[in-house]
């Protein structure tokens, strides 16, 4: 009896040494599997599956946006962020201004205008009735109506003003061919509003007001005429 309870306790210290060696060998195996990726995701919980599982700030929509009118058709200010569309261009980067000559056996008709959000940009589109005739897009200090030169009073960050000629903004008998109003609050991320500030010896002026100075690009597109301008938020 005294052998075997002899023998028993000199098994214990090997018992034990050999479970602390197979503890010894699972932690160590785990320090860089996924027990060791789940320590280092608590302990750097800002890092990786933080900032992914954190839901994205959406900007706020704006207010105050124009509708019910010819001039807002397709505004989608108050739809949130929208996602790029597939071909969809990146946003304008140049604020460099863009002048383009044409001289149509016609001078079209301005008919209005329609804006929208875009990913990244906002769009503005000029309606034309006619042939494409030329224009140009360049920046100014301040907003002037044509003929008379008395100051647009809408206050902004910065200014573009596009000019498009030859064209008209009315017909033979004197009456008006843009639909709307000559102010148009768009309320867009950058182009708070569209203004016709002149239709005068040939030239039809419009003026984009911005919260800010930012890369813009213009575009003319066919069937039917139209100027095309975004502008970077």
């Amino acid at each position: 009896m005294k052998t075997s309870r002899a023998l028993a306790l000199a098994l214990v210290p090997i018992a034990a040494t050999l479970a602390c060696g197979s503890t010894t060998t699972t932690a160590s195996g785990a320090s860089g599997g996924i027990a060791g990726d789940a320590t280092a995701t608590v302990a750097s919980p800002g890092t990786g599956a933080g900032r992914e599982s954190a839901a994205p700030t959406a900007p706020t929509a704006p207010t105050g946006t124009s509708t019910g009118n010819a001039t807002s058709t397709g505004n989608a200010a108050a739809a949130g962020n929208p996602a790029a569309k597939p071909g969809e261009p990146a946003p304008p980067t140049s604020t460099k201004p863009v002048t383009v000559s044409r001289h149509p056996a016609k001078p079209p008709t301005v008919t209005g205008v329609r804006f929208a959000r875009h990913a990244g940009f906002d769009r503005v589109v000029i309606d034309l009735s006619g042939a494409m005739p030329g224009y140009s897009v360049a920046w100014t200090d301040k907003l002037v109506h044509d003929a008379s030169g008395d100051q647009v009073g809408l206050a902004g960050g910065a200014y573009l003003q596009v000019r498009i000629t030859p064209a008209a903004a009315h017909n033979r008998a004197g009456g008006p061919t843009w639909k709307g109003p000559r102010q148009v609050a768009a309320n867009l991320p950058n182009v708070r509003h569209i203004v016709n500030n002149g239709d005068f010896e040939g030239i039809v002026s419009v003026g984009l007001v911005l919260a800010r100075k930012a890369g813009f690009r213009v575009l003319a597109q066919s069937g039917p005429s139209r100027i095309v301008i975004d502008v970077a938020h």
